[in-house]
């Protein structure tokens, strides 16, 4: 098992990936050839401006933690690529979602989206919170993993409870993730709209827990 904060070959593939799925969100890859086409891009952008932020929270997690612990060992590496295969398919209905939200004719701009029906909103919620919890639960699996590495050969350079406190930030994600699932497949009208909300949680959520939880002074690792 190897340890090092370098910049290591699984952090440049993985940050290629990243910038691959960049490239799905991207508003149009061809220039703008008239002025309608250029306010066509001009609108879209705001759906392109959220997608992006998610995104970059996403890699923000990913980057921070190959920077603390730059753990890569063979069982690491895998997890890492079904972390990666999960982000490229958790563009798309990212991609639509925010589209239908703050697009060109976003519900948030007044407008009814005809590309997708009410009764298809349960499902368009349940898959893009499945690939949102998939993502945080590979992201404390591999915190998981490199406790139970670094508890056993530590130097004493990381903080294992800030690494749990690190762990515990991604589940919390999850959970958020898991309650937006389970109210989009409640049968009634308000609960897709409930579901999105719900991701409105995660700034708070991550206060309190970051407040209540973060290692008091003199505190000691486990």
């Amino acid at each position: 098992m190897t340890v090092s904060r370098d910049v290591t070959r699984i952090e440049a593939f993985s940050d290629a990936v990243f910038g691959f799925a960049l490239t799905l969100l991207v508003v149009s890859l061809e220039v703008p050839r008239t002025y309608d086409d250029m306010m066509g891009t001009v609108r879209a952008l705001p759906a392109f401006a959220a997608s992006f932020a998610i995104l970059l929270l996403i890699w923000q997690e990913h980057h921070n933690f190959f920077r603390r612990y730059g753990i890569h060992d063979g069982v690491t590496i895998w997890m890492n690529g079904l972390l990666l295969f999960v982000v490229l398919f958790y563009v798309f209905p990212l991609k639509f979602l925010m589209t239908m939200l703050v697009g060109p004719h976003g519900v948030m701009f007044g407008g009814r989206p005809e590309a997708v029906t009410g009764e298809q909103m349960p499902s368009l919620m349940s898959m893009y919170g499945i690939g949102f919890v998939a993502v945080f639960l590979l992201l404390a699996a591999l915190h998981w993993r490199a406790r139970r590495f670094l508890r056993v050969e530590s130097d004493g350079s990381v903080d294992l409870q800030q690494l749990d406190v690190h762990l515990g930030a991604c589940l919390v994600y999850v959970v958020i993730g898991l309650s937006s699932v389970a109210l989009a497949r409640v049968p009634a009208i308000w609960a897709p709209a409930a579901a999105g909300f719900t991701y409105a949680l995660i700034g708070p959520a991550h206060f309190v827990y970051h407040r209540f939880m973060a290692p008091r002074p003199g505190s000691s690792a486990v």
